[in-house]
């Protein structure tokens, strides 16, 4: 262990070196890398001083108990040895999972897009529950949630909405949510009384930097329309709303939610520049027979990830078998408990596969 965090010491004092270069400061790319690998590495060092202090006060005990020629100290020593060693497991385990290596996309912003499935209106008001479960959640930890585009429900709810979620690593929070969420409930449309099952699919996609994606302006056609929906004169009559025709995929990306072009404009163009990037990512993990296994973390759009059972106050995640009992509080926005059980079953899935590593 002590070699392994001698090793990213090393490289540590490298990027500190690196970061503070002129050449690289005004290479933007390269800086941001840099200053992302400093901050994780950082991590790892500073777990790893304690480490190396905790493994000199056994060493020193060690010796002192060994000596034993002062009583009061060899007791000291004893009491000293076994603090260290109560303490030491639990570290060791915490570097163990900092030194599996990251996923690059964890530390970007997002883009979601929730859009209603099977069960008619119920899917939309659904799809609505879901967007407002997320906004509160995001909220609460201190993220920025915007809303990009959205087409409202007959009855309620969306049919779809996309939003951007930005903060700290939130790619790498939010990445569990990708797949089918399923309900079990009375729609309020039902006057029967009778329990209707329904669903909604979340994409979530790392949101692309330009420099992540060359994005040739030629194969984009922009159209300019005027917006649809609530939002008063201003936004309905002016030709704000953008749609974008990207040539080569036939990808159609729209955004109404902003009183100016130029913003609408930028807005879309994240999006675009994020799915075309998922698209990249998609033919790379294509060829990795483990992410392709992995249900925790794969996004894979078709897989039904998650109940919300209504009846019972049950929400079941399917991928790791979580059951918790806990309905309301989950869709106010308290899904930590959920993401917390899937980042960690997903890390003991790394842990093994890089024990040759670590």
């Amino acid at each position: 262990m002590l070699e392994k965090i001698q090793i990213v010491k090393q490289r540590f004092d490298e990027v500190s070196d690196l970061i503070i270069q002129p050449d690289i400061i005004s290479d933007q790319k390269r800086y941001i890398q840099l200053n992302k690998e400093y901050k994780d590495l950082k991590k790892i060092v500073d777990k790893g001083s304690i480490y190396e202090i905790l493994m000199n006060n056994i060493s020193e005990a060690e010796e002192i108990i060994a000596d034993g020629s002062d009583a009061e100290m060899t007791e000291m020593a004893k009491m000293q040895l076994d603090e260290a060693k109560e303490q030491l497991p639990a570290l060791e385990e915490e570097i163990r999972f900092l030194l599996i290596p990251k996923d690059p996309d964890d530390a970007k912003n997002v883009v979601v897009e929730v859009r209603a499935g099977t069960g008619g209106d119920e899917a939309s008001i659904f799809a609505g529950d879901l967007h407002r479960m997320y906004t509160k959640y995001c909220e609460g930890k201190g993220w920025r949630v915007d809303v990009v585009d959205f087409n409202e429900g007959t009855s309620g709810g969306f049919k779809e909405i996309i939003f951007e979620v930005s903060g700290e690593d939130v790619y790498g929070t939010m990445k569990f949510e990708a797949g089918v969420h399923r309900v079990q409930r009375v729609p309020q449309t039902e006057t029967q009384g009778r329990v209707h099952t329904s669903a909604a699919s979340v994409i979530v996609l790392p949101e692309a930097e330009e420099f992540d994606v060359e994005l040739d302006m030629k194969e984009v056609r922009i159209e300019r329309t005027t917006s649809t929906g609530p939002g008063g004169q201003s936004v309905n009559t002016t030709y704000s709303a953008i749609k974008l025709h990207h040539e080569p995929t036939g990808m159609i990306v729209s955004c109404q939610d902003q009183k100016s072009s130029h913003k609408n404009l930028e807005k879309a163009l994240k999006v675009l520049r994020s799915r075309l990037y998922e698209l990249e990512l998609a033919k790379k993990q294509a060829a990795d027979s483990e992410k392709r296994k992995s249900m925790v973390s794969s996004g894979d759009r078709s897989a039904k990830i998650r109940t919300y059972n209504y009846p019972q106050g049950r929400v079941t995640d399917h991928r790791i078998g979580l059951t918790l009992y806990d309905l309301s509080n989950i869709m106010n926005g308290d899904i930590q408990k959920i993401i917390d059980e899937l980042m960690l079953a997903e890390n003991t899935e790394l842990l093994k596969a890089n024990n040759d590593v670590i």
